[in-house]
């Protein structure tokens, strides 16, 4: 079974990777977010691609998607819904928003204010929102796939500390190097790319394939490792504050993730490796007077702490 998965994600891999043109490790840790059940978090400049490389995950996963464009005047109602009088029934009837689907496309998620931000806090950990003091669960699986602006950025609000831990994985896409960009010049326009998209993975599959993740085996000297990984970000010299014990754990999940996508069942320090920058860099703050930026800091930390 676990085969047939690997096999299923590959795919996703090719499909969106054909779409976002010379993007193919970034394609990779986006499916292995989502396999993990992690909510995914692309920030870069305007342009590079993040709204696509988004709209080709969600088309690809056969799962009901909605997008929304955050604006600095959008209210909490305007994406968890609201209850509207109904004068021929003399009651107030709930109108769902559009976070009640299976993957939110949350397009410029920071130039929204922090009362709309907060708004997901309770949907990206529980899988459920709470409107008019009643509790209602989102259908599953439930992703959510934002994008964001620099945070310097003219018109932005900064994602608090809380709403960025629950983001699993924080990518940045950056320029296409001279093939990709010439790909992109020479080949059909990428509106039309996405609508030829057809799913490849449904949400049984997907589901299939978040349980076939938390059977990948971790052994107790790969355990070590991350703990010592961990470890590091509280005592070095790199961070402000370092790696709570929901990061450490958010670190597994998403290594054991690129060990199913590789078609192994247990867990290699390379598979650790090879997510740390995007599942630790946005979660960390350099420390003061440190010139380089946290993702910087995150490969200094790699290469001090022994496998």
């Amino acid at each position: 079974m676990e085969e047939d998965i690997a096999r299923g994600l590959a795919a996703l891999v090719d499909q969106v990777a054909a779409v976002v043109v010379g993007k193919r490790a970034q394609v990779e840790d986006c499916v292995a977010c989502l396999a993990a059940g992690g909510h995914l978090l692309i920030e870069d400049v305007p342009g590079v691609g993040k709204t696509t490389l988004a709209q080709a995950l969600a088309r690809s996963l056969g799962l009901p998607f909605a997008r929304v464009q955050f604006t600095a005047d959008m209210m909490p109602s305007d994406l968890l819904g609201a209850s509207v009088w109904q004068r021929q029934d003399e009651s107030f009837v709930f109108h769902p928003g559009p976070v009640f689907t299976q993957v939110l496309l949350a397009d410029e998620i920071n130039r929204a204010g922090p009362r709309t931000q907060g708004a997901l806090l309770e949907a990206m950990e529980e899988a459920q929102v709470s409107v008019d003091g009643t509790t209602r669960p989102l259908p599953q699986p439930f992703f959510v796939i934002a994008t964001q602006n620099p945070r310097d950025a003219h018109g932005t609000y900064p994602l608090p500390p809380g709403q960025l831990d629950r983001f699993l994985m924080c990518l940045t896409l950056g320029l296409p190097d001279r093939a990709a960009e010439r790909a992109l010049l020479a080949g059909e326009d990428r509106r039309a790319a996405l609508q030829r998209l057809q799913p490849v993975l449904g949400g049984q599959a997907m589901q299939a394939a978040r349980q076939a993740v938390q059977r990948v085996h971790a052994s107790e000297a790969l355990l070590d490792y991350l703990q010592a990984l961990a470890a590091a970000t509280r005592e070095g010299p790199w961070f402000a504050a370092g790696l709570s014990p929901r990061g450490a754990l958010a670190l597994l999940r998403a290594a054991r993730a690129r060990a199913l996508m590789a078609g192994r069942g247990h867990v290699l320090p390379e598979d650790l490796q090879s997510v740390l920058p995007q599942v630790l860099a946005h979660r960390l703050e350099p420390a003061p007077g440190s010139a380089a930026g946290a993702r910087a800091q995150v490969l200094a930390l790699l290469q001090a702490v022994p496998v």
